[in-house]
């Protein structure tokens, strides 16, 4: 099972989104609602991919992303950023990338979202299949 996290302070919809992502039975899903506690969060967590949003009050996301580039655990780990400065329109179905980072406008699909997500996740390792499977 793959770990999302999600980085966002609107928490009406970081639980709308884990209770989709979980739904599948692909996604563990953990909820960050403080920027400010996001570093701690995602290396306490060690998701396989993060969901950032973009403007929050105390930190921006493209200053928590740079935290986590920056940090020797999480640097690998993908982000995708969840944004409402961008229409669904601007970004089109595939999302906008812009400086190698994959942008989704806010209102996204679960369907969407679910794509983007695997598109972006790490291939599985055999040590990683190994481990899942409790060999």
């Amino acid at each position: 099972m793959k770990r999302i996290l999600i980085i966002d302070d609107e928490a009406g919809f970081t639980r709308m989104v884990r209770i989709n992502l979980e739904k599948t039975g692909e996604f563990e899903v953990r909820e960050e609602n403080r920027a400010g506690n996001a570093l701690a969060t995602a290396r306490d967590y060690r998701p396989d991919l993060i969901l950032l949003d973009v403007i929050m009050p105390t930190r921006d996301g493209g200053d928590v992303a740079a935290l986590i580039h920056k940090d020797r655990q999480l640097r690998h780990v993908p982000i995708i950023f969840l944004t409402a400065t961008v229409s669904a329109r601007e970004a089109g179905p595939a999302g906008l990338n812009s400086g190698g980072c994959l942008f989704l406008a806010k209102p996204v699909s679960t369907e969407v979202l679910i794509q983007r997500i695997k598109e972006h996740l790490p291939p599985e390792t055999p040590a990683a299949s190994d481990k899942a499977a409790g060999s």
